[in-house]
C-alpha cells in the first residue's frame, strides 16, 4: 500500500466510518494535537530509558501512548463509525489517578508555582503538559460541535495533571531543583 494517496490534496481527509471532513474540523485538530502529544510523550519516555532508575516510569507511559491511540480514534469517529471504537476504560483514568496520588505524596507540597526546565526531562515532562492541555482544549472544541465520548475528555484532563506531577516527582528522584517562579 503506498503512504499517499492523493485523497487529501484538496484539503480533506476520512474519519472512522468514512464520513469526509476538511483537515480543519475541529475533531481532526483534536486528534492531531494528541497525535504531536503522543510524539513528545514517546521521546520523554527515551530520555528515562536512559536512566536506570526510571525504567518503570517508561512502562507507564507505553501505557499511556496506547490509550492516547484510543483517544485519537474516539475523536477520529464520523457519521457511520459511532459502534467501531470502544471507550476507554474507567481503569485508565483511575490509573492516572492513582499515580498522580503516589507521586505527589512522595513530594514536598508547593508553595510557589514552578517554572519548567531544570533538565531536558523536566522540560519534556511541561512540554507533554502543555500540548496535553490544547489537546484538551481542542477536544472541548470537537464536543461543542459533535459530541465526543467522556472518557477521552476526562483522560487527558487527568494526564496533564499527571505530566506536572511526573515532572515534580523526577526532579526530586533525580535530585533537580525546581525552579520556583518569583514575581
Amino acid at each position: 500500500m503506498k503512504i499517499y494517496t492523493k485523497q487529501g490534496d484538496e484539503g480533506l481527509t476520512s474519519l472512522i466510518g468514512g464520513e469526509r471532513v476538511f483537515k480543519s474540523d475541529s475533531r481532526v485538530e483534536a486528534y492531531g494535537t494528541v497525535d504531536e502529544l503522543t510524539a513528545f510523550v514517546a521521546m520523554l519516555a527515551d530520555l528515562l530509558r536512559k536512566k536506570e532508575a526510571c525504567e518503570g516510569y517508561v512502562a507507564e507511559l507505553q501505557t499511556i501512548l496506547a490509550e492516547a491511540m484510543t483517544v485519537e480514534a474516539l475523536l477520529a469517529i464520523g457519521r457511520g463509525g459511532e459502534d467501531r471504537v470502544q471507550p476507554l476504560s474507567e481503569c485508565s483514568i483511575t490509573r492516572l489517578e492513582e499515580s498522580i496520588d503516589r507521586m505527589q505524596s512522595e513530594v514536598p507540597p508547593i508553595t510557589k508555582f514552578t517554572l519548567p526546565g531544570g533538565d531536558p526531562i523536566l522540560s519534556m515532562c511541561h512540554i507533554c503538559r502543555t500540548v496535553c492541555r490544547r489537546a484538551e482544549r481542542e477536544t472541548l472544541r470537537a464536543d461543542r460541535d459533535y459530541g465526543i465520548d467522556p472518557s477521552a475528555k476526562r483522560w487527558l484532563n487527568r494526564l496533564s495533571d499527571y505530566f506536572y506531577l511526573l515532572g515534580r516527582h523526577l526532579a526530586n528522584k533525580l535530585g533537580v531543583d525546581e525552579i520556583e517562579w518569583i514575581p
